[in-house]
């Protein structure tokens, strides 16, 4: 029973129709002061020709918009918010956000506008009346009007509608009735005005289309209501704009359509009872129909944690508008005290067109998405769309450069506020479906490419057994990329997965969290294997696709030395795979620990396995993160005489010298009575890192390997050891494929 009542109380509110939900609205905004007080001086300055020019080309963008916006609406179950509600369901809260307040404002900015419009305008009949009282009494009676009904106040648009085609029929009626007369012929431009200068002037008087679409919360059908009354409005709105030239072309002459801003009433018949009225109700409609949708808009924002929760509360069809109501009455009231907005003006104008423009860029990128859910009745090329929102922001910066530029400026600031507050949308938007159409067309053209050493980027799995526990191995992963390749960190369940009954789904949110805390662009992932081992084979080989697959596989240091014996099994399983093995050490809390001491990086180098380059390669990547700037790399080597010192030495420099890596290169000669590890431990016993290269082992030696591992390891803190299987391996950083090999160094390893 509550249920049922909820749902009637929800929907209660949604009882317009087309023609007064939508097409009124729109079409008296459309129709308004420009109309009436600048066609005639655009007309006397420029002429027949370029005047239709102008009306066209203006129209052919309001058109677009109205057809994109039209298109996404036959798409979605359309909510409240209009122009908010399409864009953030499109392209993000965030950026619906960063248009939707600025489009508040402006809506309830436009209120005082149209006040202020009105007020002067009553001027011709009442010279004397105070402007600013009589704008506040014209907000007054508007919020008045608009809060009481929605449908109260858009069947008073009704009759203000009559008035208007009243006045447009007495125009028709004065223009025929001196037809013949030399008046119009003898209209010759002034060319005082230019044609883009005359564009930005005349282009206001087409913005207003998405009036029916603010109201799309109390539309019964907003699916069918808002393509069909705002088309229909459109296409009335171009008619008669195409009309009202000829009509004043043929009724009056240069000097009267250039100097009478109400030419108007000298060409019509009664010409003050019969035009002013429509003037009057074309600015009266307009502020009425910015009353109507700016609270619609901002509950819109409220309930999407944009705006304060409490104006966006539901409690009844038109009792939850109220604070809504007076949010805008308070705003529009205290404009008027301002007793100016010529400033404000075109700043207003440019939030509306933004709006324009990015709704127009939704419906291209959905089109361009390719989602299966784009599905729209009206179908428009997203060629069309694109250029309806090229065309909204050439018309902004020809009506005003430092407005556009402000209008911009202010929604980017929003937009970046925005986006640093977490919040997460409970709808999809058109933004998944373009990254992977862009994915799928990268994807495409990357298998077409082959691979080369100078294209080679590490992309790593790293395999954790507990995230928290081990997130420096991540971290260092997160580094060796350098924002260059992927990483992928994965946990693995050993199991069967038809039995686990933990939530995967949800483990790896909970992982991807502990990542994002950490500031760390790594992708998370949770994966139920048979066994460890074998599983790490399984989860790296099928990591990936078209060229982007996993190539390297990193690993934490086990808690036995039978795991770290199977790791070698693994190790030789990967290089089957062209997989290179990275397995790390990492002393806890030892990052960073240490003040004042110039840190370095060791990579000994042997040079039989070929593992050398790989490791300079990591070690150099490791560098370009700002936290390893200050670190040092140097090369280390092992010499038994002089003799081999020198060329050792002279051979490491030539391959280093073709890496175009800065590292320095040490050569030491063993002392007949230490060994090769305690040679490698004693030096190394300071570096901040320290990489070994890695040999396959033997099958049945994996444990005496193991072995020679952790001894090698010893007490050095952070330490990786590192085998190249990479089908570059030995070429990786050199130049060209014909370049002298590694000296032929016995790996200690």
């Amino acid at each position: 029973m509550s249920t049922s009542v909820f749902k009637q109380t929800k929907e209660s509110h949604r009882h317009l129709g087309i023609f007064l939900g939508v097409y009124t609205p729109t079409i008296l905004t459309i129709l308004g002061v420009i109309m009436y007080l600048r066609f005639g001086w655009l007309l006397g300055h420029m002429g027949l020709e370029k005047t239709l020019l102008i009306v066209l080309f203006a129209n052919a963008i309001t058109l677009v918009t109205t057809l994109s916006f039209s298109a996404v609406a036959t798409n979605i179950k359309l909510g409240g918010g209009g122009a908010y509600y399409i864009i953030s369901r499109s392209l993000g809260v965030e950026i619906g956000g960063a248009v939707g307040l600025p489009l508040f404002l402006s809506q309830a900015f436009s209120v005082t506008l149209y006040a202020f419009g009105l007020a002067e305008s009553l001027r011709f009949v009442f010279p004397g009346i105070p402007i600013q009282t009589t704008a506040f009494l014209i907000v007054a009676a508007v919020g008045l009007i608009a809060f009481s009904s929605a449908q109260l106040a858009l069947k008073i648009q009704i009759p203000l509608m009559v008035m208007i085609f009243v006045s447009l029929a007495a125009l028709a009626v004065g223009a025929f009735l001196k037809f013949g007369n030399q008046s119009y012929s003898s209209i010759v431009p002034s060319g005082e005005v230019g044609f883009w200068p005359g564009f930005a002037i005349f282009f206001p008087a087409v913005t207003g289309v998405m009036a029916g679409l603010g109201l799309s919360g109390d539309l019964k059908e907003p699916g069918r209501a808002v393509p069909i009354g705002s088309i229909s409005a459109v296409v009335t709105g171009l008619a008669v704009y195409l009309l009202v030239p000829f009509l004043l072309f043929i009724g009056a002459g240069t000097e009267a359509l250039k100097n009478n801003s109400l030419v108007w009433t000298e060409i019509a018949p009664f010409g003050k009872f019969l035009v002013l009225p429509g003037l009057f109700g074309a600015i009266f409609s307009s502020a009425i129909g910015s009353m109507l949708t700016a609270p619609r808009t901002l509950q819109a924002l409220a309930r999407d944690r944009i705006a304060p929760s409490m104006l966006g509360k539901r409690n009844g069809a038109r009792m939850e508008l109220l604070p809504g109501f007076i949010v805008t009455m308070a705003i529009s009231l205290g404009a008027v005290l301002l007793g100016d907005l010529n400033a404000v003006a075109p700043v207003v104008s440019m939030f509306f067109l933004t709006v324009y423009a990015i709704i127009n860029l939704v419906a291209a990128l959905e089109s361009l998405s390719g989602d299966p859910s784009w599905r729209p009745r009206i179908k428009i090329p997203w060629l069309i769309n694109l250029a309806g929102a090229v065309g909204c922001i050439f018309a902004m910066f020809l009506i005003s450069p430092v407005a556009g530029g402000i209008a911009i400026l202010v929604e980017l600031c929003i937009w970046i506020m925005l986006s640093r507050r977490e919040r997460k949308s409970r709808w999809g938007d058109a933004r998944r479906g373009l990254y992977e159409s862009l994915i799928r067309w990268a994807l495409i053209h990357l298998s077409k490419r082959a691979m080369s050493p100078r294209n080679w980027r590490p992309h790593l799995m790293v395999f954790v057994a507990d995230l928290e526990r081990q997130l420096d191995m991540v971290r260092f992963g997160y580094w060796f990329s350098q924002g260059r390749g992927l990483v992928t960190v994965c946990q693995l369940l050993e199991g069967d997965l038809f039995d686990e009954k933990r939530d995967l789904r949800q483990m790896r949110f909970e992982m991807q969290d502990i990542v994002d805390r950490e500031g760390l662009v790594v992708f998370a992932e949770v994966d139920v294997v048979p066994e460890v081992v074998d599983g790490i084979i399984s989860v790296s080989q099928a990591n990936g696709m078209a060229g982007i697959e996993s190539n390297t596989v990193l690993l934490g240091w086990p808690d036995s030395r039978a795991r770290l014996a199977s790791f070698t099994r693994v190790m030789r399983r990967l290089e089957h795979l062209n997989k290179s093995f990275v397995i790390g050490r990492i002393s806890p809390k030892y990052i960073f620990r240490r003040e004042g001491i110039k840190r370095t990086i060791h990579i000994w180098w042997g040079g039989l396995q070929r593992n050398g380059d790989l490791m300079l390669l990591l070690a150099y990547l490791l560098t370009r993160n700002p936290e390893w700037r200050d670190v040092r790399v140097q090369v280390m080597s092992a010499a038994s005489n002089d003799l081999m010192k020198a060329q050792t030495e002279k051979d490491l420099k030539e391959i280093i010298a073709r890496t175009r890596i800065e590292t320095e290169v040490k050569v030491f000669i063993k002392p007949e009575d230490i060994t090769i590890r305690e040679l490698m431990q004693k030096e190394s016993k300071d570096a901040e890192i320290v990489f070994f290269g890695l040999a396959v082992p033997e099958k049945g030696d994996e444990e005496k390997y193991a072995e020679r591992i952790e001894a090698l390891a010893g007490d050095l803190p952070v330490v990786f050891f590192v085998k190249n299987s990479s089908i570059f391996t030995g070429e990786l950083l050199e130049d060209d494929s014909e370049g002298d090999p590694p000296p032929d160094e016995e790996d200690d390893l």
